[in-house]
């Protein structure tokens, strides 16, 4: 029997109460790279914000934030 592929999204998050998921993938992008950037990139205690925020934001985003942090454009606070 193949194994069985467990998927799960982040949790409901009372600073999110409406169904437009856009502010909390951002929230989430930008608490991983702090998390990151406070604890190193080994830290297991950063994974649960990447899942978080890898299954609310879309892939495009994700790439485009990651060019913009890399060029020193990103709009948000990290």
């Amino acid at each position: 029997m193949a194994d069985e592929i467990e998927l799960k999204t982040a949790p409901a998050d009372f600073r999110f109460p409406t169904t437009n998921q856009t502010r909390h993938c951002f929230t989430r992008y930008i608490e991983f790279h702090r998390c990151v950037a406070a604890k190193g990139d080994e830290s297991n205690e950063c994974e649960r914000f990447a899942k978080y925020y890898r299954s609310l934001c879309p892939g495009e985003w994700i790439e485009r934030w990651n060019e913009q942090r890399e060029n020193g454009t990103f709009p948000g606070p990290l």
